[in-house]
Formats: C-alpha cells, sequence, structure tokens
C-alpha cells in the first residue's frame, strides 16, 4: 500500500497526529490534514479532516453530528446599540436556553421536526419529540451566542453548537449498531485512542447512517437559524449578509482526483470563494474568512480552522466538580472527599449519622453536596473583571472556556495564511454560554 499523505499545520499534540495517521490508515484514505487548532479527540482528532473513497465514520463526525458556526451581519450599527448590549444581553440569556432542558415555553416549530417524523431511518422518528424540545437550544461546553463589533462598523450575532440530543443519540445509536448491538442500546465509550468506526458506503448499514447523518446535519443548521433569528428579534434588526457551516460533517468531494467522503471532525470547509466563520474565545476577536482563490484544495482537503484550538483540558483549567462530604454548619467551608468521608467513619465504627469529621463543629453532621473537588489553573473570577474592563457583557460561562484555555486565533491562523483569508474581524461585545459547571452529555 502507497503511503497515504497526511498534511499538518502548526504546532499540535503527536498524540494527535498519531490519531489522524491511524484513522487515515484503517480505512485505506486518500489524504488527511490535521489543522493549526488540532488536539486529541474520540478515535479521530478534533481539527481533523480524512478523505475515505468508500466508508463513513460515524466516530469521526462524532457525537456532535452537524456542530457548526453562523454568523450574520446585521442592519444595525454597533456605535448605536452599544449602550443598549447589557440589556440585549439580559433578554439573550432568557429567552434562550443554554445547558440541559429548556427554560422557557415559546413555541418552537419548523418543517425539520416533520422530516423527523418520516425520517427514511425509521428508528430516527422516535426522537422526534426529544428534537422539539431540543430545537433552538445551545447546549453546554465551547457552544455559545454572541454578539460583536465588526470591523465594518455593524453589529454581528454568531452562534456555534449542533445537533443536541438528536445527533448524540443518532451517533450513539449507530456506534452500538456497528458493534453488533441495536440503535436503542446504550453504547459504551471506547478509549481515545481506539481505531474508527467505518461503515462501507455501499452497505446497508453505511446507507442508513448516510441518511441518518444528514437528517442530524439538517437538525443542526435549523437550530442555528432559529437561535439567530431569536436574537435578531431581540435586537428589532435584520440580516444583511450570512455565513453558516457545519464543521462536524461528511461531504462527497474529489481530491487528489478520487471521489471521497471527507470526514471532518472540528473542520471548517474553506473551498475557493467559499467564507467561514471561526470564532476564538470569549475575550478574543473571531473572523469571517473565505478560501483562497487559485488555491490547490488536494493538500489541506478544503478544511481550515473552526476555532483556536484547546491548550488545556477542562479540568486542567477549572478543576473538577463532584460530589463530596460537607460540614452541616451554613458557614463553614469544610469539607473532605467522599472516599476519605468513608474511610473514617468504617475506622471509626460510626453509624450514627451525627458522625463528622470537621474540628471546627463537632455537633454538626456531613451532607453529601456537589463541589469543587480539585482546583482549576484559571481564575475564572479575575477573567470576568478582565472581560468586564474591556467592555465585554458575559452572560454565563466558566474558567474551562477562558481565553488561557486556547490557543491564539490569530496564531492558528497564521498556519493557513496560504489558503484562507480574513475578510472581518469580529470583536465580542456580549457573550452567552450555559452557567458554570453545567453537566450537559450533548455537547461537542
Amino acid at each position: 500500500m502507497s503511503q497515504i499523505p497526511i498534511t499538518v499545520r502548526g504546532v499540535v499534540d503527536d498524540r494527535a497526529v498519531d490519531q489522524l495517521r491511524r484513522c487515515a490508515e484503517a480505512g485505506d484514505a486518500v489524504a488527511g490534514v490535521l489543522c493549526a487548532d488540532g488536539h486529541v479527540g474520540y478515535s479521530q482528532p478534533i481539527g481533523g479532516a480524512i478523505a475515505y473513497p468508500d466508508h463513513l465514520s460515524p466516530s469521526g463526525v462524532g457525537y456532535d453530528i452537524g456542530c457548526g458556526n453562523k454568523a450574520v451581519r446585521t442592519d444595525v450599527r454597533t456605535a448605536d446599540v452599544r449602550a443598549e448590549i447589557p440589556r440585549v444581553m439580559d433578554e439573550v440569556y432568557e429567552r434562550v436556553s443554554f445547558g440541559m432542558g429548556r427554560k422557557n415555553d415559546e413555541p418552537v416549530d419548523h418543517p425539520v421536526l416533520d422530516a423527523i417524523q418520516h425520517a427514511d431511518f425509521r428508528p430516527q422518528r422516535a426522537l422526534v419529540q426529544g428534537a422539539r424540545n431540543q430545537l433552538g437550544t445551545v447546549g453546554a461546553g465551547n457552544h455559545y451566542v454572541d454578539l460583536f463589533a465588526g470591523d465594518d462598523g455593524f453589529l454581528w450575532v454568531g452562534v456555534h453548537f449542533g445537533s443536541r440530543g438528536f445527533g448524540h443519540k443518532t451517533a450513539s445509536g449507530f456506534l452500538s449498531m456497528a458493534a453488533g448491538g441495536g440503535f436503542g442500546d446504550r453504547v459504551r465509550d471506547g478509549e481515545m485512542d481506539a481505531p474508527p468506526v467505518l461503515l462501507a458506503t455501499d452497505s446497508e448499514i453505511g446507507q442508513a447512517y448516510l441518511a441518518a447523518m444528514e437528517l442530524a446535519g439538517a437538525y443542526a443548521y435549523a437550530g442555528r437559524d432559529v437561535v439567530v433569528d431569536k436574537v435578531l428579534s431581540i435586537l428589532g434588526a435584520e440580516a444583511t449578509h450570512t455565513v453558516h457551516n457545519h464543521h462536524n460533517y461528511a461531504w462527497r468531494e474529489t481530491h487528489h482526483g478520487v471521489d471521497a467522503w471527507v470526514v471532518r471532525k472540528g473542520c471548517t470547509p474553506a473551498f475557493p470563494g467559499q467564507e467561514g466563520f471561526v470564532g476564538a474565545t470569549m475575550g478574543e476577536a473571531s473572523v469571517i474568512l473565505r478560501g483562497r482563490e487559485g488555491v490547490d484544495t488536494d493538500e489541506l482537503l478544503a478544511s481550515t480552522v473552526h476555532g483556536a484550538g484547546r491548550v488545556m483540558s477542562r479540568t486542567q483549567a477549572a478543576g473538577r466538580i463532584a460530589n463530596r462530604m460537607e460540614c452541616s454548619d451554613r458557614n463553614c467551608p469544610f469539607w473532605v472527599p467522599m472516599g476519605q468521608y468513608r474511610d473514617a467513619r468504617e475506622r471509626a465504627g460510626a453509624e450514627n449519622e451525627r458522625f463528622t469529621l470537621c474540628p471546627e463543629h463537632p455537633r454538626a453532621k456531613m451532607v453529601k453536596r456537589r463541589g469543587r473537588v480539585k482546583e482549576g489553573s484559571i481564575d475564572f473570577a479575575a477573567v470576568q473583571a478582565a472581560l468586564a474592563t474591556d467592555g465585554v457583557e458575559l452572560r454565563g460561562g466558566a474558567a474551562d472556556e477562558a481565553p488561557a484555555a486556547y490557543k491564539r486565533l490569530d496564531e492558528v491562523l497564521a498556519a493557513h495564511a496560504d489558503a484562507v483569508e480574513v475578510l472581518h474581524r469580529l470583536v465580542p461585545i456580549g457573550v452567552a454560554m450555559a452557567p458554570a459547571d453545567t453537566v450537559d452529555p450533548y455537547k461537542d
């Protein structure tokens, strides 16, 4: 077998490169690319794209099928609404649901829900009520609704999220089926460096996945449309220009003279002349970019970055939240890990609920609560203060999404400067994300 061409841009982790090569070789790929924002993901690295002639990869597309970005330029000048941004962000945070659940009862309807109800892949039909409940919700993690001051003087709206529970359950179902189970069976999370799950495109399951993936992508696209339209209504504005792309998806394309399925996980498509919206962090400028004309798209599989790229894990940045045992005295900060409490109680032979390890309140008891059991590297209070000083209205967010947890977008874009050009820089003035410590299984 001839060596598969692998292109790596920027400075990325060797483990992520190994993941990309392993996935490419397993499916006899035409080529693979790892963009400068790349880092380790489940099986296929985030920021990686692989062109398979005869396979689709549910593990490559990932759980958040159709995750992507949408940005619109409004007909409102930033200077005319700058003073209103705090009020606008309050209303955005009130009317758009972040994290798990839905916090308002505004009716949401869309033709994509009818498409799910009559899905070609019949098991998806049973997911229609959950899809209805989550349509137009944003989720957690690095998903957001932002307002930007564009370098053109206009206010821009940008969002980033995907197919929520509908896409996650679709991906989980096919990963289970590929392992011999049923669509509704629970599938154990594989190892980060697991080989890719590949489905032959001429197989029954491959054709079923293609239809199911495309429907989940349509749902993600519709969700971003719904949220952007809601923000525009809050602003009393109209869109004058729109940029909208998936970056977790598979397209049929031609590269190196071969028709292939290009499986992107965190890769923005960037064909010559094609525009893309790439977000940075809550405190730094995002961009509208465009694929350069006259560029050979084969080397990078017409792909570019989808963000700045993490340099710090979520736990390293924010610490870890888990169950712990706390003193029941209202003003006491004392706590111990669950295991330490159980061991101490067992050694003491204690059976009554008043057993405590708190030296300040021996008559109190210990109660189980969720709390921080490991400190993170980022002081989020300092981040919030800095953002406020810079004029950014932040709603929600947490240390794991702070700028220090990411590379600098300008640096990763520099590694792709031969293939894409920046059209607009968008400076954040309003950022809305899920509250700190939100647990959401449907993020990417």
